[in-house]
């Protein structure tokens, strides 16, 4: 038997092939700080859980609508719109299990075999991987560190040609913290107007900025229409685990993206719906606290980092990311990701886990505890100590 030729396009997530091998080294007795996963490793919100809980009990666990629980729609819509600062109506989001689907489902409605898709590199790998998957090529945007780890808007004009169908924009980014300042987003969204392209702006990040107000690329006059906005409570409200993601769609997409859902996954899961609803409409409280602490460990990790000779590490300024320049120690992203994690017990990831563009850098979650990342910071270095 023989995999269709498709699947050699499926590129994958670094990070949970390193946390594989990091509990393999744990149980054979190894210690192991993980710095590797980016997911709070703050427990869901109580009254979330109380909120399911509930739902189990009230009979909540049959399908519902593909395009998720009107409820939940609607609690979306305003939440967004309370945050944007515009209405939105709540037939354009669609509910799905995970950010993810929005991607791969955007890509499957409007890709054709040869489009260009526009992506951040360094970026989440996971653009590439679909946008290969569904026949586009994807053309890497790069982000500079001089620009504080964002793209220079004049040579993205120079990326633009008449097969370019998407531009994706991840703000605050994963991997490097950074921010997309409000001159780029707006000259982003001109270049996407006169050309005639769809903007797949990834907020999931947006309630984790350090300093400062989100602000979405959908914002600007005329992108509302051409702007699909990719969000969900994985990383505000701690519940990665509960695969609830959504997209708000333009108009012309919405009964193509509820298509592909009914004919892939049927529906999100509805008690876990019921449950997002008191999420969503819940004291800000959990996310502040959350933020709190994530700026306490930010500053461990960027003067720690800073302290090393060979590593020079810029200031995050959302999520909970730290993206360090090692081209000082003389080691690649790969050599200091595997010695890190195999000699040291830090288990972090390589650069060049994130595109082509992430090389000399690697990344660091800060997802953990002070007393742990500061162990992270001694042990990384000792490690370039060890080198001399």
């Amino acid at each position: 038997m023989k995999l269709s030729s498709r699947q050699d396009r499926l590129g994958t997530e670094t990070a949970f092939e390193t946390l594989a091998k990091a509990k393999k080294l744990e149980a054979m007795g190894k210690n192991i700080v993980h710095l590797e996963i980016g997911e709070p490793d703050f427990d869901s919100p109580g009254y979330v859980i109380s909120a399911a809980k509930k739902a189990l009990d009230n009979g909540f666990t049959h399908y519902g609508p593909s395009a998720g629980q009107p409820e939940l729609r609607e609690a979306i819509a305003v939440h967004q719109g309370e945050f944007n600062g515009y209405d939105i109506s709540p037939e354009r989001v669609i509910v799905t299990p995970g950010g993810k689907p929005v991607m791969f489902f955007s890509m499957l409605a409007l890709i054709e075999e040869g489009d260009e898709v526009i992506y951040p590199n360094p970026g989440f790998p996971i653009y590439e991987s679909m946008i290969n998957y569904v026949g586009g090529i994807p053309v890497p945007m790069k982000l500079e560190e001089s620009k504080d780890f964002n793209a220079n808007v004049n040579d993205l004009k120079k990326l633009i040609t008449n097969n370019t169908k998407m531009i994706i924009v991840n703000s605050p980014n994963n991997p490097c913290g950074s921010v997309t300042s409000l001159e780029d987003l707006e000259m982003i969204s001109k270049i996407a107007i006169e050309n005639d392209i769809v903007v797949l702006s990834d907020e999931i990040y947006k309630e984790m900025y350090y300093e400062g107000d989100h602000y979405s690329i959908s914002k600007f006059e005329g992108m509302k229409e051409r702007t699909i906005i990719l969000d969900g409570f994985s990383k505000s409200y701690a519940m990665t685990g509960w695969r609830l993601g959504y997209g708000i769609f333009p108009e012309f997409m919405i009964d193509a993206i509820t298509k592909l859902m009914t004919n892939s996954v049927s529906c999100t899961s509805v008690f876990s719906q019921m449950a997002a609803i008191e999420a969503i409409k819940g004291p800000r409280d959990f996310t502040l606290n959350m933020m709190q602490e994530f700026r306490k460990r930010r500053e461990i990790v960027f003067n720690g980092l800073n302290s090393i000779d060979g590593i020079n590490c810029r200031l995050p300024l959302g999520a909970f990311y730290a993206f360090p320049n090692i081209s000082g120690t003389g080691l690649s992203s790969e050599e200091f990701a595997n010695r890190a994690l195999n000699d040291y017990g830090v288990a972090l990831l390589s650069g060049t886990a994130f595109g082509e563009f992430g090389d000399n850098y690697i990344r660091i979650s800060f997802a953990n505890s002070e007393d742990n990342l500061s162990k992270a910071i001694d042990r990384l270095s000792k490690m370039i100590s060890d080198l001399k």
